[in-house]
């Protein structure tokens, strides 16, 4: 089911928004970008293959690759609803020092694929 829908927002994205808007955000969001690209991915809920088709439309769509692959990992390691979920189990400072590390991570992995890609 989660790949299904990830199938279909990928084509939605891929048919309805412009190549020229995305470019347009990336450039406006300078060095912001892979950290609102971290950011746009906590809300999701997916595993790897079902995020996989959306990460290859933002590629097609110009996404740089450190950009793409921190809102992968984002969405697959910091998701709020397996927060939720772990907070009936683990303490909320815990986990919020679980997302600050992991996202940390995940921006500098981001940056440096970036740079070198």
């Amino acid at each position: 089911l989660w790949v299904a829908g990830s199938v279909a927002l990928g084509a939605l994205i891929h048919n309805y928004v412009p190549q020229q808007s995305v470019q347009t955000l990336l450039s406006a969001g300078g060095v912001f970008v892979v950290p609102l690209a971290v950011l746009l991915g906590i809300p999701f809920y997916a595993s790897c293959a079902a995020i996989l088709p959306i990460a290859i439309v933002l590629l097609d769509k110009g996404v740089p690759v450190g950009t793409a692959t921190a809102f992968m990992m984002a969405t697959v390691a910091l998701s709020l609803p397996e927060a939720i979920l772990l907070r009936k189990a683990i303490k909320l400072r815990a986990i919020a020092w679980f997302f600050a590390i992991v996202a940390v991570g995940i921006m500098l992995s981001g940056y440096l694929l970036n740079a070198i890609g």
